[in-house]
């Protein structure tokens, strides 16, 4: 756990990515990147992969800044074998403020015509890339793009970003990050090194909630740091939409099966499907599909599979994993991964969507 300790107790807005100074957990991709860099033999394309929140993009910008400050005596790396730069330098705060010229930064952008954020990087994000690359460095040094969330780039935008891949620029990189490589193209995979990054260990995701969030009591940051699974990220947002209590409801409401309370379902089905409750929604379907692959894997071993995070959860559990096989609650987990899917695609009406899987679960336990 790289700097953890050093992480003080007061609490701090959580900085996004590009203006992060601190990165846990990932000490030796940081050496290897940095001794990729020191002995000349950086490749053109680096993938970052593994689970969401666990300090992918985080390390992609940090990795840039090390590389733009360009020999910079402001932002001299701040450790031996790391690659944290001076937070105060120039090159920090142009990074943090997206106003580096050499750094081009492709995500999903805001669909103005939906209000929302578009579902994929199209081809004209991909096009930029091109056009970015044939510029020459403004400071001398390195042109770098941040591609994240790579895997949501359509067909087109793949095939844009391939052919750059097949003839890369001069002193130019490419820094994918993907929260599911096997996505992408397997001719964009196989033209980058990988670096496959683990989910943090637990008290690291337990150090950093008792940092971003001091308030949270000691058994709900433990408890919390269970459902997160190694994320930092995915602690903090169910932390904000109280995911913990919404994981108790499904518990309980479980709990019930084969025999389900209508009232009570309705009621959770209303709280979340509101539209001031987006958030809540969306960690309501994550906690379900978490919780059903634990049901699959102690129904496949026989056995309980992860440790207890709330009151009943274990009970629950072996009592479905009882009811039917592994293969028939994967295949109810897929399923309810579809179902949801659907009603963001077509608008659908999430109560009966909640409602919906509720029930089938409730057919396949009885």
């Amino acid at each position: 756990m790289a700097r953890a300790e050093r992480i003080s107790d007061a609490a701090v807005a959580v900085p996004p990515p590009r203006a992060n100074p601190e990165l846990v957990g990932h000490g030796s991709a940081e050496r290897e990147l940095r001794r990729l860099a020191e002995t000349g033999r950086l490749p053109h394309a680096i993938l970052l992969s593994g689970p969401r929140g666990i300090g992918k993009a985080t390390l992609a910008f940090r990795f840039a800044r090390f590389l733009l400050a360009n020999g910079d005596h402001t932002s001299e790396p701040v450790a031996e074998s790391g690659l944290a730069i001076n937070p105060q330098s120039g090159v920090f705060h142009r990074v943090a403020a997206g106003g580096h010229a050499d750094l081009l930064t492709v995500e999903r952008a805001y669909d103005p015509r939906r209000r929302r954020l578009r579902g994929e990087i199209v081809v004209d994000d991909a096009r930029e890339i091109a056009s970015f690359f044939r510029l020459t460095a403004a400071e001398e040094g390195w042109r770098i793009v941040i591609v994240d969330g790579a895997e949501e780039m359509n067909r087109s935008a793949a095939n844009a970003l391939l052919k750059i891949l097949e003839e890369p620029p001069q002193q130019a990189l490419l820094l994918l990050v993907s929260h599911s490589p096997g996505r992408l193209l397997p001719t964009i995979r196989s033209r980058c090194r990988r670096f496959p990054l683990a989910p943090l260990a637990c008290e690291a995701v337990k150090q950093l909630l008792r940092h971003f969030r001091p308030e949270l009591a000691p058994s709900e940051i433990e408890a919390l740091a269970g459902l997160a699974e190694g994320s930092i990220g995915r602690a903090l947002v169910l932390a904000e939409a109280g995911g913990l209590a919404l994981y108790r409801s499904l518990i309980e409401m479980l709990s019930q099966t084969p025999r389900l309370d209508a009232i009570q379902l309705h009621a959770f089905a209303d709280q979340v499907a509101r539209a001031d409750a987006e958030d809540a929604y969306r960690v309501y379907q994550e906690l379900l599909s978490q919780l059903l692959a634990r049901v699959t894997a102690t129904s496949a071993r026989r056995r309980l599979v992860g440790e207890q995070i709330v009151g009943g959860e274990n009970e629950v559990i072996g009592r479905l994993a009882a009811r039917a096989d592994a293969a028939r609650w994967a295949a109810s987990r897929e399923d309810m991964e579809r179902s949801f899917a659907a009603t963001d695609e077509l608008n659908l009406d999430r109560k009966q969507t909640i409602l919906g899987v509720f029930f089938a679960i409730d057919e396949l336990a009885r």
